[in-house]
């Protein structure tokens, strides 16, 4: 997908100032309630990691529930699996027709966490701010419709139903459905010592798309311009919007080719928090050591001269449509990056060694 020329809202018979992101008060998936408050909250919704299905001559079918980036339900019928996701999100880029796609990639981002790379049916959730005028409607809702549809059909899918409200707050999002054979899905829980971790995107994208608005608040940007230039902004934005809508579905595809053991997708709670929750659904003792964060081009810098309120180098800064974090044997991390949309790497590596103590993921930046 090659870089798209910036939305500008004249073209669309809207006034020049028109910013989608005003729809809403929280941006992209900064919207998470705090991830402990939730485990709390979804307690009684938890099942048991597995369950034995009679049906299958009492063989162990795999099951995951309340916690990951999916659900993996076993289905009654011919030893298949019924992998669904769902989630949305509130405007974070200013170009109705990327944030379709950028709300797209979302939802299937986290179906290819779990390895899976084809997607049979997804449907749409959409929320029509009612403060937009019936011209701003009119104009950018079919522009969201149109990216959401594209990212759909680029992943070999379609959207055949969903559903629609007004509301204060523009919400996009939507069902990503498939079933699966056991051999169509990979569950996140096999990494073992000596596994690398390896990022499909760099990380950041939160910070970039704050700052792009922070160009039209003085007060904002003075406190950052003597780390970064206007350009510097533009570009880690552009790069930022692209990453968000590009979907990580050769990923996927990958995780079967180099025999990863675990993965997940980092969104709301920042690599930090997924990290943590993914080594608590781990079989084995181990723990993830994260020494290196890979991340757009300055805004490291931003985030430090912001006195570190995005949380990005303490790996607690939320993403949308982000990285998928891939547990792998180390050949993929040492040189075998294939090229292409979204090839892992980026300089991100880890450990996994074989002691409780440090299983919660210590992040060193």
């Amino acid at each position: 997908m090659s870089t798209r020329e910036s939305f500008n809202p004249e073209s669309y018979e809207l006034d020049k100032s028109f910013r989608l992101t005003r729809f809403t008060e929280l941006k992209g998936t900064g919207c998470k309630v705090p991830q402990d408050v939730l485990q709390k909250l979804l307690e009684s919704l938890q099942e048991n990691h597995f369950q034995e299905d009679e049906q299958f001559l009492g063989a162990v079918m795999p099951r995951l529930g309340i916690g990951m980036d999916t659900c993996v339900i076993p289905l009654r019928h011919g030893g298949l699996s019924l992998v669904q996701t769902t989630d949305y999100i509130y405007p974070i880029v200013d170009d109705p027709y990327m944030m379709g796609r950028i709300a797209c990639a979302n939802v299937l981002s986290d179906l290819y966490a779990m390895g899976v790379t084809e997607c049979d049916n997804m449907l749409m959730l959409l929320g029509i701010s009612n403060k937009m005028t019936d011209r701003e409607r009119d104009k950018v809702m079919p522009l969201i419709i149109q990216g959401f549809k594209d990212a759909a059909e680029e992943a070999g899918t379609s959207v055949t139903g969903g559903q629609t409200v007004l509301n204060p707050w523009i919400v996009l999002g939507g069902v990503a459905t498939t079933v699966c054979q056991p051999n169509e899905f990979i569950m996140p829980d096999n990494a073992v010592p000596g596994d690398v971790l390896v990022l499909t995107k760099p990380l950041g994208t939160q910070v970039a798309v704050a700052v792009h608005q922070w160009l039209d608040i003085p007060e904002k940007w003075n406190k950052i311009k003597l780390v970064v230039t206007q350009e510097d902004v533009e570009l880690a934005y552009q790069e930022a919007m692209m990453n968000m809508a590009r979907l990580n579905r050769t990923a996927a595809g990958l995780m079967h080719t180099f025999n990863a053991h675990a993965a997940t997708d980092i969104t709301g709670f920042g690599i930090l928090g997924h990290a943590q929750n993914l080594a608590k659904q781990q079989r084995n003792e181990v723990s993830f050591v994260i020494h290196n964060l890979p991340v757009l081009a300055k805004m490291a810098a931003v985030s430090k001269a912001c006195g570190n309120m995005f949380g990005l180098m303490h790996g607690t800064c939320p993403e949308t449509s982000g990285t998928k974090a891939v547990r792998t044997d180390p050949p993929l991390a040492k040189g075998n990056r294939p090229s292409g949309e979204d090839a892992p790497g980026r300089g991100l590596t880890a450990d996994a060694p074989s002691t409780r103590s440090q299983r919660a993921a210590a992040a060193r930046a």
